[in-house]
């Protein structure tokens, strides 16, 4: 069986700046387990790819299964269910949230965070295949339940169709359907294997879709340096890019973090031109994934060849001819002396930095995507090197098992999902009999705070500060995020205001100075938030989004969502220290402008990290609430809740599509479906904002969803994706299911049933 580890790290080429607090790695234990468990495990296995084209999503079963296990606990309340005639009661309430958190108590890690999957998009863990079998390192690395657990994974989210998606639940694309077939492929399958013929039928859905030719550039890339793809069918990456002057508008040092990370050992593999090993498997590729043979294709117009079905982003005019000058004058150019010297410096600063990144992340790197191009990347310099063993050492740390398989996550959500649980937990008023559970989350938080800046000269390397900083995993993965910290230092506060004998020791003042001094240096001029590192670009340079399958990439942009957490927890650090009192009054001013400039006319806001006019509301509404606005004082408030109003659904709850991320109009799920995540996000919503003093029932009608909805152990059920990035994207949160029916309950409780004078 496979088995869960927490905070395990064994092995030369492991470093940890915490003792690993955080880390969740699956092992396979082939003793592991009784026969009754495994049994049990291979029925969850069959009742997914039963259900896969109903329910795209795995519900963490493999994970729940062996922490509960772990963590018993006593008997629970009985469910209750309320029909439309009966009164919700302060006891039905209590019962309610005793059954949750008493089941999310028992899934959380010794170490105090609460392990899930952060998964979804199809894209990820075909890269880890197509490193490994690039570098020679897949048998080694993969054993054969790894590569079973991968092959089961990317059969089970094959469309109907034959083809892949960019994510689980999307609709079939070339750039997942040709990735997943070669990984396939790579791994040993053949044209017959598979139910049904599975992978004939994504050959198949290949070639009648234009062939491989259409896949994006990051794909491009990728079947380039297995073999199967050509150079000269990519749009240039030149690392010369990396010797720009700093003043110039276009630089690569100027990128959004994620974007910068990946294309630094892109800029490097295509400086080289590196291909890897042809081995026997490579010509059949070239021959089974396009419509005409390999040697004929057009590579300079499959340059600018994507599929229908991928294009999100068109390149505008003006990036087609900056591609078109540097691969036909440029590139032959650099590559003859005595400008080849010129290329040759270019690689030295792109592996330089590479190497720094890799460094300070204990070779994470930003995530996934980035990560397996800069271990080939390091193999290709040295395949002998510290840096390339260091990168296999960590691939651990992305790989997540569940019942649909093995996945790649981004980096995991450790950090990120514990300041949610808590927060849920605490919204109840129930702190003193979950204290253990309490405790143990006060310690990860500590535990995770970054406590460093990045090492040497790191703004010469493009570095922002990171001391004082959360992540949005663990420590050791260094990469802070304004709205990690945000909300690291929000629930350390509330945290330092309850017993020590409860939830022990309160985190150091110097440490929360810390945290609100890196908050500080985000703010935009506008008042506005970005994510991983202040603006340091204008927004025309977005046009230069070489991504066609998302958007927003290149460029730090400022959110809505970021821009609430950061002044919810300046707000209450300001009622509770002096430290630069005055720049924390003006920075929530000019936050709260920014967050209502930023409404959408019919009183919505747009989420940028969740799905989506439901999650980007939340936050607005919850910032804005935080500092002093109601629904009798704010006009913006006020449309906010009509906004939702218009949205809620017969059953009383709500539910919106990923759809809305990439189509800008909000969208309603197939059916008319409610999804209890946005149902909590929007009960949370109203009842912040004061609806419930003007009209209760939208909020009873929600509630008695949230209420019904509880699964016979405490649980919720798993239902659609509600994570997304760069408008096209989702990710799951395996958490959230739990985490904020929790809290919307918990602040129903609180805000309806206060206790009498």
């Amino acid at each position: 069986m496979w088995k869960l580890k927490i905070g395990d790290g064994e092995g030369q080429w492991l470093t940890t700046t915490n003792g690993h607090v955080g880390r969740q790695h699956w092992e396979f234990d082939a003793e592991a387990g009784t026969a009754e468990e495994r049994a049990q495990v291979e029925t969850m296995r069959q009742n997914f790819n039963k259900n896969r084209f109903r329910f795209k999503q795995s519900a963490d079963l493999l994970m729940r299964m062996q922490l509960r296990k772990e963590n018993p606990r006593g008997q629970i309340p009985l469910a209750i269910k309320v029909n439309e005639v009966v009164k919700i009661t302060e006891e039905t309430m209590t019962s309610t949230l005793r059954r949750a958190i008493s089941y999310y108590s028992t899934i959380q890690a010794h170490d105090g965070h609460w392990p899930s999957e952060s998964a979804g998009p199809l894209f990820f863990l075909p890269t880890l295949v197509m490193g490994l079998y690039i570098s020679g390192s897949i048998n080694a690395i993969l054993s054969p339940e790894h590569q079973k657990e991968i092959k089961r994974y990317i059969y089970n989210h094959q469309n109907e169709d034959g083809g892949w998606g960019m994510h689980i639940e999307g609709h079939s694309t070339m750039f997942g359907s040709a990735l997943n077939y070669v990984a396939l492929r790579l791994l040993g399958e053949g044209l017959e294997d598979g139910d049904d013929m599975a992978v004939d039928r994504g050959r198949k859905w290949i070639l009648d879709h234009g062939g491989a030719v259409g896949t994006p550039s990051w794909g491009k890339l990728w079947l380039t340096v297995l073999g199967v793809y050509e150079w000269d069918g990519c749009n240039p990456m030149p690392p010369e890019f990396w010797l720009l002057p700093k003043f110039f508008p276009i630089h690569l040092g100027k990128m959004l973090s994620y974007a910068r990370l990946l294309y630094m050992p892109m800029s490097y593999l295509y400086g080289k031109r590196f291909v890897g090993p042809i081995t026997g498997l490579i010509p059949s590729l070239r021959q089974e994934i396009y419509n005409e043979p390999y040697e004929e294709i057009n590579w300079n117009r499959a340059r600018n060849t994507f599929a229908k079905e991928d294009l999100y982003y068109p390149h505008p005019l003006v990036q087609d001819m900056l591609w078109g000058f540097l691969h036909h004058l440029t590139e032959p150019l650099l590559k003859r002396w005595p400008f080849s010297k010129l290329r040759d410096k270019a690689l030295r600063t792109a592996i330089e930095h590479v190497h720094y990144e890799d460094m300070n992340s204990r070779y994470f790197g930003s995530a996934c995507i980035a990560k397996m191009v800069s271990l080939v990347a390091c193999w290709v310099e040295d395949p002998n090197s510290e840096a390339y063993k260091r990168h296999l050492a960590r691939l651990p740390d992305y790989l997540w098992v569940a019942e649909d398989g093995m996945k790649m996550q981004t980096f995991g959500c450790q950090m990120w999902e514990a300041a949610f649980s808590i927060q849920a937990i605490l919204s109840a008023n129930l702190s003193e009999e979950y204290g253990p559970t309490l405790r143990k989350s006060h310690s990860f938080v500590k535990a995770s705070q970054v406590c460093d800046n990045p090492s040497g000269d790191f703004r010469k390397m493009y570095r922002h500060i990171s001391k004082g900083g959360w992540t949005f995993s663990t420590q050791d993965h260094g990469w802070q995020v304004s709205d990690c910290t945000a909300d690291g230092l929000k629930v350390a506060l509330l945290f330092s205001q309850m017993p020590q004998q409860l939830v022990g020791e309160k985190i150091e003042t110097e440490r929360l100075y810390d945290a609100v001094n890196l908050i500080l240096s985000y703010q935009s001029s506008n008042g506005g938030f970005p994510a991983w590192e202040p603006k340091r670009s204008p927004r025309w340079v977005e046009k230069f989004n070489p991504a066609e399958f998302m958007e927003d990439t290149v460029i730090e942009r400022d959110h809505v969502e970021c821009t609430s957490s950061a002044i919810q927890a300046l707000s209450l650090f300001k009622k509770l220290y002096t430290h630069r009192r005055k720049e924390i009054v003006r920075c929530i001013e000019t936050g709260i402008k920014f967050i209502e400039n930023n409404q959408e006319s019919d009183g919505s806001w747009y989420g940028f990290w969740g799905v989506c006019y439901t999650y980007g509301t939340w936050f607005a509404v919850e910032g804005l609430v935080s500092n002093g606005k109601t629904y009798d004082n704010s006009p913006t408030l006020r449309k906010a809740c009509d906004f939702l109003l218009s949205k809620q659904l017969p059953d009383g709850g709500w539910g919106e599509s990923y759809l809305s991320n990439s189509n800008k109009v909000y969208t309603n799920l197939e059916s008319n479906r409610s999804n209890l995540v946005q149902t909590s996000w929007a009960l949370l919503s109203l009842i912040s904002a004061g609806q419930g003093e003007i009209d209760p029932v939208p909020i009873h009608r929600g509630i008695r969803l949230l209420i019904n909805s509880q699964m016979e152990d405490g649980n919720f059920p798993q239902q659609e994706i509600t994570g997304a990035f760069m408008k096209n994207a989702v990710l799951q949160y395996a958490s959230y299911r739990n985490i904020f029916p929790m809290w919307a309950l918990g602040e129903y409780r609180r805000r309806f049933f206060k206790p009498s004078p």
